[in-house]
């Protein structure tokens, strides 16, 4: 039945509502989210429940998503069940009693595609510390990893064939995120200066080094990440987990599963043996070929 409902509240949006096309398109993609949510669960656009709705909006929070864009998918989704009603589809509105989050909070800060390429290109790759540090911004933005993720990314944990990450999170939790084609070229033409480093004894396996052979340090990462905002002129206050608020918000602005981007974020408990089956590997891979900016420019 969702799919019908779908289709007419989409010639509603368009012709009674007279929604420009962009308009609509926006609304359905808001639903379509709420949509692929409630699939795993069992359950259809309309039978959700609001604690259901309630956390999926928690869950678009959880991901970085702003209030503001919190507040305008949940004005679409209120819109369908209000047409819904209107239609006689369903008796209840689950919608009806959600508070819309609140605007005069922090707002988290993301990054345009156009800045983060800026940061990148800003890299001189003719040294070693340019080019590993382009690999970083790659890696940050392609992955969205947290700091102390990339600082302890083991090249034994480099599945190039597959396009994967083995990643460590808090609580030492394991999970697997895919990488891109753009990030593992910048991290193999980063290797070519990284062999000529006199790397220290228990360092060997970490991907990234600093220029005496050792892990580089939280603060290191940091500096790097304000230091290419700078030089390419990006006006906001940015650290390295804006890159990763980045990451989540392109992907969902591109459509992306919620729950596949709280997998890559590592939000979610997954076990080694859940991450590693091939159903949630092909998934994520999906998600990021289809969904983040790297792999749509490749594409083009």
């Amino acid at each position: 039945m969702s799919e019908n409902n779908l289709t007419n509240y989409q010639s509603f949006l368009k012709f009674e509502r007279n929604l420009t096309d962009n308009s609509v398109d926006a609304y359905i993609s808001d639903i379509k989210k709420l949509q692929a949510f409630a699939a795993p669960k069992g359950l259809t656009l309309e039978t959700l429940a609001q604690t259901d709705i309630e956390e999926f909006l928690y869950g678009l929070h959880e991901v970085g998503i702003s209030p503001s864009s919190q507040k305008r998918i949940l004005v679409g989704i209120r819109s369908f069940y209000k047409f819904l009603r209107l239609e006689g589809t369903l008796a209840n509105d689950p919608t009806e009693l959600i508070d819309a989050p609140k605007l005069g909070e922090h707002l988290p800060t993301v990054l345009t595609i156009q800045e983060v390429d800026a940061m990148i290109a800003a890299a001189d790759v003719s040294t070693c510390d340019g080019q590993r540090n382009r690999a970083i911004l790659e890696t940050l933005y392609s992955c969205g990893l947290r700091v102390s993720e990339l600082t302890d990314l083991r090249i034994s944990n480099l599945f190039e064939k597959e396009h994967y990450i083995l990643v460590y999170g808090k609580g030492r939790k394991q999970r697997i995120v895919p990488i891109s084609e753009s990030a593992l070229n910048e991290i193999h033409n980063y290797f070519q200066f990284r062999y000529e480093l006199d790397v220290k004894p228990g360092f060997q396996d970490h991907v990234f080094l600093n220029r005496f052979g050792r892990a580089l340090s939280r603060m290191m990462v940091f500096n790097i990440v304000k230091r290419y905002a700078q030089e390419a002129g990006v006006q906001k206050e940015i650290s390295p987990h804006t890159l990763r608020h980045t990451f989540a918000t392109h992907l969902l602005e591109g459509g992306a599963n919620l729950r596949a981007i709280q997998m890559m974020l590592g939000h979610e408990q997954i076990s080694t043996t859940e991450i590693y089956t091939k159903v949630d590997r092909q998934m994520l891979r999906e998600e990021i070929l289809t969904y983040h900016p790297r792999n749509k420019y490749r594409k083009m």
